[in-house]
């Protein structure tokens, strides 16, 4: 690990334009899929790209408290062997992982037995009912603190049976809990979703042999076993948005970000800073992103826009704030149950960069301009919103102060050496308080 990835707070000084290439860790939301698919397959799948950050690693924990065996080798390759043998032997501590907690859930409901779920006190806060009440719908028993909305979760599993379902909101994190309790039920499961959402879980229950029906908005999956296969896991779209944003900020910005994971719905934030007027372009064949600095213009995002943008938000608030015009973000307000009311964090974030910013219930709206200024942030334990401060805090004005942001050591839930890559791109100097 870094020597500041466990910083409580990070300071950075100074920097320029990102000029440089990079590769970003595996993709988080296919490295939880790529292990507990593994886990709820027969025989041994090998993993390859694996994310080392610490979400990733609550997830791999949990699939060996299942009694699944985990070998990691000196080249980078996981080895698990499934299918899961019993009930897991102790409390699965999922930290500060949504995507693990919820896709876990998911594949606990179908197993005969008891399982506890829980997380560190900022996952404890976000909402669980959206998959206890499906869930329980198909049979399985949910119940946690509020009226069973709130980890700690108690699961108990087994003789489940599909459903169709419509989550009120979208959510690739829903519909890949039901569909992966899907896998042991009687009968078809389909999730009839509002707008499409990732379809990570979809492309690799596929890879992994199962029966999976997905036309537009309606996905289903049929009851079967899975056998193991190898997966690759390319880089992290959502990590490379913030060396993309890094290029635009600062004149004479250009950033090369290879390996980035191509299927449909992660690349979108692409198509929002061209909007925007970005000089950036994505190959679909090599995975390599390029961006350029540019001149931005103010954009309108709206609820169509949100599922495949939803963890780009924070730092295409921060590019709104220094493009021309004024930017209106809607329809986002699944982002207050995030790792921090991402909402009132990014506001709160934006201003202390300088930027005039107004919250709204479901998004806020950006006057456009800034001069970004070095500021203070605290980051509630958001990885994305330290993060994106990072970028800022490079890009702001010489001479004026240094950037410091509070609960830096969030940041290892994603994106270990993210401080390092924003020295070797911008030449900021960075210091950790411990």
């Amino acid at each position: 690990m870094d020597t500041l990835d466990d910083a409580a707070s990070l300071h950075v000084t100074g920097g320029g334009p990102a000029r440089g290439s990079l590769r970003v860790p595996g993709d988080k939301s296919v490295s939880h899929r790529a292990l507990l698919l593994s886990a709820l397959a027969r025989g041994t799948s090998t993993i390859t790209g694996l994310s080392l950050g610490q979400d990733v690693t609550h997830t791999r924990r949990a699939v060996e408290r299942f009694g699944v065996g985990v070998t990691c080798t000196g080249d980078g390759r996981v080895m698990v062997a499934g299918p899961i043998r019993h009930e897991p032997d102790d409390v699965l501590d999922h930290g500060n992982a949504g995507t693990g907690i919820r896709l876990t859930a998911g594949v606990c409901a179908g197993i005969d037995g008891l399982s506890v779920l829980t997380g560190d006190q900022f996952l404890r806060r976000r909402p669980m009912d959206r998959i206890a009440e499906p869930l329980r719908a198909m049979g399985a028993t949910v119940d946690g603190r509020v009226s069973g909305d709130l980890a700690p979760l108690v699961i108990r599993g087994s003789n489940l049976t599909g459903i169709t379902y419509a989550p009120r909101q979208a959510s690739a994190q829903v519909k890949s809990a039901l569909l992966l309790a899907g896998l042991s039920a009687r009968g078809r499961t389909t999730v009839q979703e509002l707008h499409p959402t990732r379809r990570h879980t979809e492309e690799m229950l596929t890879a992994f042999g199962g029966r999976v029906t997905v036309d537009d908005t309606r996905v289903s999956v049929e009851p079967g076993e899975l056998t193991a296969t190898d997966v690759m896991v390319p880089g992290d779209p959502s990590q490379a948005a913030f060396w993309a944003v890094a290029a635009l900020l600062a004149k004479g910005g250009e950033v090369v970000v290879e390996g980035l994971y191509t299927g449909p719905g992660r690349s979108d934030f692409v198509q929002i800073v061209q909007r925007m007027g970005a000089d950036i372009g994505f190959d679909l064949a090599t995975g390599t992103l390029t961006v350029q600095s540019s001149r931005l213009r103010a954009v309108e995002i709206t609820g169509a826009d949100v599922p495949g943008i939803v963890d780009e938000i924070p730092v295409l608030a921060m590019a709104a704030a220094v493009a021309e015009g004024t930017t209106v973000i809607s329809g986002a307000a699944e982002l207050r149950a995030k790792e921090s009311d991402r909402i009132s964090s990014t506001a709160a974030m934006l201003r202390a960069f300088g930027a005039q910013v107004t919250e709204t219930e479901d998004g806020m709206v950006i006057e456009g301009g800034a001069q970004l200024r070095p500021g203070r942030v605290d980051s509630h334990g958001d990885h994305r919103i330290a993060m994106t401060a990072a970028v800022a805090g490079a890009c702001a004005a010489e001479g004026e102060g240094i950037t410091v942001i509070d609960d830096w050591d969030a940041v290892a839930t994603s994106y270990p050496g993210f401080a390092r890559h924003l020295v070797e791109l911008t030449g900021a100097a960075t210091v950790g308080d411990v």
